[in-house]
């Protein structure tokens, strides 16, 4: 019996032995295949960053997404939007703590309620491009990169803007610590949507052979409503009465194998058979007396355009056209007879850049034509901006932008002008959106010691921006000539780091200097910047002597040059059609 016992005891050890040893063997393969799946999980996270410049704050931002076996590439860029918008919604929360006193500093007061807009403005960005990335297969995904590209330069731009215009440390330091985590991420989403089809790749999803990126010449693009063109080469939502205002768009081809041209011109006023939604008359002909009166009456939710007739005369007043005015056309009797002016400026007015335009746009799709822009600030007001546009798709010809300092703004998205007259003197074309302009004249003033045309303010290497300046004339006004070989005159100089300017086929006088380029003080911006030029003509048009600090100065083959023409950099065929602005879309147009 005893024996018995004693067998039974050590069987019962034996099997215990057995069954931990089964649960440690268990234990083990669960550990060694959770180890597998993390290591899988914490590649494709390296994956996906690898493009990012903030890498650590990148994988962070992923790390609930990580914890998902099953996470597909649509996911990963579903998080990485998902938590920049949550990081500049704390910087929101930041700009909102902070109060700063009205009467004893003006100028930091609007900088701080600019910042509380701009950070609006970023959020319902985001929130555009999350709600692109959600409703688009990842085998399509691909085909926006140009458009997530243009929507995310355009929250950083907002960001930086917050942060340039804050002088005082006391404020600027609080919101750069608030924005320090949505700055980063903005820049890695950035850096990994140029990358997409790399990117794409590393997940073992397989694009179309030859496929052109960001980067090349003729991107994909989202076909949401704002942008979808019809058989006649309108957006969709054009009303008829708009298509009889505008015309039908020339099927003609331009010179060198350009794309369809833009809409034939605005019939004469008053020959037309549409009737304007508000028109504007200092005699009392019209419904109203003021401009900014004629953009209040903006129908709520008004779908197509509104049209805003301004008859001739001088409207001393500043108008803004707030973020949900959509689509406005201004008009007026022609440059010079229908003019809006003010004298805001930054320096007498303590003004922020943003808040001293005439005329400041924040909405997308606004047009203008026949109307002069102006700041009568002069010399002493520093910073006075004619117009400022921060909006995308934005077309303004057969207009005049008339400042000194700092003249036109081209603040955030895509902006074309045609057939223009812009006068200035420092900095006077300047801004972080993508701009063109074409077949204008550019008048530079007597300075008070330096004349610049352009200061692009591009910050990253990725984002789609800069300024180009196409088949214009860069010339003296009647009062500065006589002394403009006395002055230094520049064709531009480097605002931020990746500043990009321009020059095609333009008509440079003499006063621009040999040197043509400038640096921008006590910043070495000039080693990273990108000046540059492709057959223009003219006195000042000699590239010999060109400032050799700027290290990626260039003079550019016609295939490079393309690159920066209307087709390409702003994408014309899909949105400026609808404008009735000309335009060409290649090299060699008129």
């Amino acid at each position: 019996m005893v024996g018995k016992i004693v067998v039974s005891l050590v069987s019962l050890v034996l099997l215990v032995g057995v069954i931990i040893g089964v649960v440690v063997v268990v234990h083990q393969n669960g550990d060694h295949k959770e180890d597998k799946n993390t290591k899988v999980q914490m590649k494709k996270v390296h994956e996906f960053c690898q493009a990012a410049d903030f890498k650590d704050a990148c994988a962070k931002s992923l790390e609930g997404v990580a914890k998902n076996e099953s996470a597909t590439i649509k996911d990963y860029l579903m998080a990485a939007f998902q938590n920049t918008v949550e990081e500049v919604k704390k910087g929101m929360e930041e700009a909102r703590k902070t109060s700063v006193n009205k009467e004893t500093d003006p100028y930091n007061h609007m900088a701080v309620d600019d910042c509380k807009q701009f950070l609006q403005f970023a959020i319902e960005e985001l929130e555009d491009s999350l709600a692109l990335v959600g409703e688009t297969d990842i085998e399509s995904l691909h085909e926006y990169t140009y458009d997530l590209l243009n929507w995310i330069g355009t929250v950083y731009s907002y960001q930086s803007i917050c942060l340039d215009q804050l002088t005082t440390p006391e404020y600027k330091s609080v919101m750069e610590k608030g924005l320090t985590n949505a700055t980063q991420l903005t820049n890695n989403a950035i850096n990994i949507i140029a990358k997409m089809s790399e990117v794409l790749k590393s997940f073992n999803i397989q694009i179309p052979e030859g496929l052109l990126d960001s980067t090349n010449s003729s991107p994909h693009r989202r076909l949401l409503e704002l942008n979808k063109i019809d058989q006649d080469g309108y957006p969709t939502w054009f009303p008829a009465a708009d298509r009889k205002l505008l015309g039908k768009p020339s099927k003609k081809k331009g010179k060198g194998g350009a794309a369809p041209g833009g809409g034939a011109p605005l019939p004469p006023i008053g020959s037309g058979p549409i009737t304007p939604h508000a028109v504007v008359a200092k005699d009392g002909s019209g419904k109203f007396k003021t401009v900014q009166d004629a953009i209040r009456a903006y129908p709520p939710n008004h779908q197509g355009r509104y049209i805003v007739y301004i008859k001739a005369g001088v409207y001393e007043e500043q108008v803004l056209i707030d973020k949900n005015q959509p689509n406005v056309f201004m008009y007026g009797d022609g440059a010079g007879k229908s003019i809006i002016t003010c004298d805001k400026n930054v320096k007498l007015m303590k003004l922020s850049t943003t808040g001293c335009a005439t005329v400041g746009v924040n909405s997308d799709g606004f047009l203008a034509k026949g109307i002069t822009f102006r700041n009568t600030a002069g010399p002493a007001g520093e910073q006075a901006v004619a117009l400022r546009i921060s909006g995308d798709m934005a077309a303004v010809f057969d207009c005049s932008m008339e400042a000194f300092q700092d003249t036109l703004y081209y603040q955030t998205g895509r902006q074309f002008y045609r057939n223009c007259v812009i006068s200035g003197t420092i900095d006077f074309i300047f801004g972080s959106g993508s701009c063109v302009i074409q077949n204008s004249e550019i008048i530079l003033r007597r300075p008070k010691s330096k004349n610049c045309v352009t200061a692009d303010g591009k910050e990253l290497a990725d984002k789609i921006s800069g300024v180009v300046i196409q088949n214009c004339k860069i010339v003296a006004d009647k009062e500065y000539y006589p002394d403009r070989l006395k002055l230094e005159n520049y064709l531009a100089r480097p605002w931020k780091k990746f500043s990009t300017n321009v020059f095609l086929e333009n008509e440079i006088g003499d006063l621009i200097r040999p040197e043509g380029f400038m640096i921008w003080d006590n910043a070495k911006f000039h080693e990273t910047c990108f000046m540059y030029e492709y057959g223009n003509r003219g006195p000042g048009a000699a590239t010999n002597a060109r400032n050799k600090v700027f290290k990626n100065y260039k003079v550019l083959s016609p295939q490079e040059a393309t690159k920066y023409t209307v087709g390409t950099f702003l994408n014309a065929n899909e949105w400026l059609p609808g404008t009735s602005a000309p335009y060409y879309v290649g090299l060699g147009g008129k």
